[in-house]
């Protein structure tokens, strides 16, 4: 595990992409988010079972974190052809269908180990999620198994407690009290 990242310069990538309609390719990099808060979410691999239920969840919440000034980052150690592949695949068997985000590419496996989520003898990412915020600070991770999917209203309601600048007791929600 990489020392502690929070509070500190999240680390830069580069890495291809594919757009949420699967049809063009293109390359993203933490630059590319300046100005934005950034939602990065790493998942193991293209045409699983889990993964497909975290990437529509956060595509049907994508208007509320545009809404929040976010940006939606998907990310995995598959090809961006492989990416293109599982966009255009009917959702009956078992493909995303069109998003609203890009999804990058991290076959080098550079990113996901830089964001200490690598599993090295699988080459694949564990579910690893971050916050950046515009200055490029990293300001949340969570990290977990393979098996379990995230909550995309956990992360909708950290980010809204990130951006209110106050404390935020457990639970806290937008428009509660801070301490």
């Amino acid at each position: 595990m990489p020392e502690r990242m929070i509070g500190k310069a999240a680390p830069d990538f580069k890495m291809k992409t594919v757009d949420g309609k699967g049809q063009n390719f293109g390359e993203v990099s933490l630059e590319d988010y300046k100005g934005k808060w950034l939602i990065l979410f790493f998942y193991p691999l293209d045409f699983t079972f889990v993964c497909p239920t975290e990437i529509k969840g956060f595509n049907k919440k994508l208007e509320e974190f545009k809404n929040e000034g976010a940006e939606i980052l998907g990310a995995s150690t598959d090809s961006e052809h492989s990416h293109k592949a599982w966009i255009n695949q009917a959702e009956e068997n078992g493909g995303l269908g069109e998003l609203h985000f890009p999804l990058a590419s991290d076959m080098i496996q550079k990113t996901a180990r830089d964001y200490g989520v690598l599993v090295e003898e699988d080459g694949v990412a564990l579910r690893g999620l971050f916050i950046i915020d515009p200055q490029g600070v990293l300001r949340y991770s969570v990290v977990h198994d393979l098996n379990v999917g995230r909550s995309v209203d956990e992360t909708l309601r950290v980010l809204k407690a990130l951006k209110s600048g106050g404390l935020c007791p457990i639970d806290w929600e937008e428009g509660d009290k801070h301490l």
